[in-house]
């Protein structure tokens, strides 16, 4: 079974998956698939976000775009940590940029994916210390039935810590939702930043 395969096997295969090319082709922006596969064996932390956006396409590089800044922000990383697959694995709920609607809007990371590949590349990550969960595609994959709206599970975060941490989006279209809701940045990203620290301790 795919679950006990090498990770350098399963990491080869997910780099080579077409299973979307038609759906990806069918877009506005009719793009060919390419997934961007970021994990060790030895992660000890767990980015669970949405999709990789059309930067990210570009680049084949997890968040490098603003929302990746901000989210090494919250998480108090340098870049040489973050981008470190020994010690950070990121496992969008898709592996390929989802492509844009005619109006530009982005389109939902496709269910395939994750039940594709989510359980095999799960299955091999046994040293992970603390889970982030970044958006709601990924909040209701990992809780279930426990995830209400993205704002109510991040305000109960208290409910998952300290092993899991759920968070918005980091794209800076939700400013205007942390202004409203001040107690993210006072409340809660401190102690994202302590867990962070102690997750990545040798």
């Amino acid at each position: 079974m795919i679950c006990h395969m090498p990770i350098s096997t399963l990491k080869h295969d997910l780099s080579a998956c077409e299973i979307c090319k038609d759906r990806f082709a069918a877009t506005h922006t009719a793009h060919a698939p390419r997934p961007v596969v970021w994990f060790e064996k030895s992660a000890r932390i767990l980015i669970a976000g949405q999709a990789p956006g059309a930067r990210v396409h570009e680049s084949g590089k997890p968040f490098t775009d603003p929302s990746g800044d901000r989210l090494r922000d919250w998480m108090g990383v340098d870049d040489a940590t973050f981008y470190d697959q020994t010690r950070v694995a990121i496992l969008p709920m898709a592996f390929c940029f989802p492509g844009y609607t005619a109006k530009g809007s982005d389109l939902p990371p496709p269910p395939i994916c994750a039940e594709t590949w989510r359980t095999p590349i799960l299955a091999q990550l046994l040293d992970i210390r603390l889970t982030l969960l970044v958006g709601g595609y990924a909040q209701k994959y990992h809780l279930g039935k426990t995830a209400g709206s993205v704002t109510d599970t991040v305000a109960n975060w208290r409910d998952h810590a300290p092993a899991i941490i759920p968070l918005p989006h980091p794209s800076w279209r939700n400013t205007a939702w942390i202004k409203r809701n001040p107690w993210f940045e006072t409340e809660l990203l401190p102690v994202l930043k302590s867990r962070v620290k102690e997750a990545l301790v040798p």
